[in-house]
């Protein structure tokens, strides 16, 4: 007994693939998101430096770069109590309002 209603091979995956992509373009024009927040947190623009987490939680290779900005790090003196007190009430916090610090 067949049904000529199963798919063939790959059509299936064909036609979730169709939906998949007119469903994005669909949601796309009624939410249109900035590029700028298209991206995770946690996953860096190429443009842009990597970050310890990506290193550290994501397993990346670290760069030439992100390995000499922290020999730089590591060769700076310590902050002084004043100082962190003052970056601390310069931070605008998670909202970004420095009137608020955290």
């Amino acid at each position: 007994m067949s049904n000529s209603n199963i798919p063939k091979d790959g059509d299936f995956a064909h036609w979730v693939e169709e939906k998949s992509e007119a469903l994005k373009h669909e949601l796309g024009e009624k939410f249109p998101v900035p590029p700028t927040e298209l991206h995770s947190p946690s996953v860096h623009v190429e443009t842009g430096r990597q970050k310890l987490e990506e290193v550290l939680l994501e397993h990346e290779e670290p760069t030439e770069e992100f390995l000499e900005e922290l020999r730089v790090l590591e060769g700076a003196p310590p902050l002084s109590d004043a100082e962190l007190d003052r970056q601390a009430l310069e931070a605008g916090g998670a909202d970004g309002d420095n009137t608020t610090p955290e």
